[in-house]
């Protein structure tokens, strides 16, 4: 029974096993790198996949997205290439050691200033402490849409709109949000979105992307170079996008997984997903809170989460008892600090983690008992 999606969803959509088989034996061929009839049908992948991302974030400059091996390359890039001397960020308590160690990477070979605001134990921003953070010299603020630890969300449109009147890039990281609840560029007031295919847009591991708005690209500089398909006669890299920020052989196995697991989110519809999941996500905590032996961190009734949740039970290390889950009862959840060792701090669980459980669309009523079960039989035996 697979319950760590917020690591990579799994299983994934037929259609997308179907779809990635059918590239690899039919058309294989690298787009943007020849005028044969497979290579053309490669580019025409790359595009169509493209337009669905558009369309699915509301984001309307087709040629403004990139795609980048995962969320954490896309992050990289968007703070390593344009980040510069004399720059103040802001960032969270709650955020993925993928914002985390660039941006430490990043201290200490440029003259910046990080200030990562504590959030509360149920993993929130204080509108107001932000506000209150916000210097004349706040360049960028980066911030993940909800926690992968915790799941809860944070009230970024509010944050976005800050960042807008201040004239304040914002760069949004959508790893447990993307496929999970509606996300619109626009009402969020980014600057950038970073998405990854592997966990809610059901796509497979390997492919992920970021789109960027034309004031923070011409603040980027290219960060990895090399062949693109255009502009060979020239050695520098070119200027236009997505050229500028796509080097080298795009995975178009992993572009062709995540274009299908998009159209299959669009045909199920999101809305469905998003209700079926919600549905799910409260048995589990209502039953979960009937456990007087478990610990929830983080939770809080009056607050929206993603479905996700992390637990502790008492008098039994997490990474045990994920390991008793898997070994003897064929769960599959995620113990320890989940690349996001400040979040548990913030949430009480430091050092030793927490185990974590992360629904899907593809779990059931009845793994949710059979969960439940589980863990009151591991508790009698003790």
């Amino acid at each position: 029974m697979y319950l760590d999606n917020a690591a990579t969803s799994y299983p994934k959509p037929d259609c997308v096993y179907d779809g990635m088989l059918n590239y690899m034996k039919n058309i294989g061929a690298s787009p943007g790198r020849g005028a044969y009839s497979n290579a053309l049908e490669s580019s025409r992948i790359v595009y169509n996949c493209r337009k669905a991302i558009s369309e699915f974030f509301n984001f309307n400059k087709i040629e403004n997205i990139i795609f980048t091996s995962n969320i954490t390359a896309s992050l990289n890039i968007l703070l390593k290439s344009t980040i510069k001397d004399n720059w103040h960020i802001i960032t969270s308590s709650m955020e993925h050691n993928s914002v985390l160690r660039p941006l430490s990477s990043i201290a200490t070979y440029k003259n910046i200033e990080v200030d990562i605001i504590q959030c509360s134990p149920n993993g929130l921003l204080s509108i107001e402490e932000f506000k209150s953070k916000i210097k004349t010299n706040t360049k960028v603020v980066v911030m993940s849409h909800a926690s992968n630890v915790i799941g809860s969300i944070q009230p970024l449109e509010k944050i976005g709109k800050i960042c807008k009147e201040k004239g304040i890039y914002f760069i949004i990281d959508s790893a447990q949000t993307a496929g999970a609840i509606p996300l619109d560029f626009n009402k969020l007031n980014c600057s950038a979105l970073a998405f990854t295919g592997h966990k809610g847009l059901l796509g497979p591991q390997g492919i992920g992307g970021f789109m960027i708005c034309d004031e923070l690209n011409n603040e980027a500089l290219p960060f990895i170079e090399g062949g693109t398909g255009s502009e060979s006669e020239n050695i520098f890299q070119p200027t236009f996008l997505p050229d500028k920020f796509e080097s080298g052989t795009l995975n178009t196995p992993g572009i062709v997984g995540l274009y299908q697991g998009i159209n299959f989110i669009k045909n199920i519809g999101l809305d469905y997903i998003v209700e079926n999941e919600s549905h799910l996500f409260k048995v589990f905590l209502e039953k979960l809170l009937n456990l007087d032996f478990i610990n929830i961190y983080g939770y809080d009734k009056n607050i929206s989460y993603v479905p996700t949740v992390s637990i502790g039970l008492k008098n039994m290390n997490s990474s045990m008892l994920s390991y008793i889950l898997d070994n003897e009862f064929k769960i599959a959840t995620r113990s320890g600090l989940h690349c996001a060792p400040l979040a548990h701090k913030t949430i009480g669980s430091f050092p030793s983690g927490t185990v974590r459980f992360s629904l899907g669309f593809f779990n059931t009523l009845e793994d949710i008992e059979y969960t439940i079960n589980s863990l009151y039989t591991i508790w009698k035996r003790k």
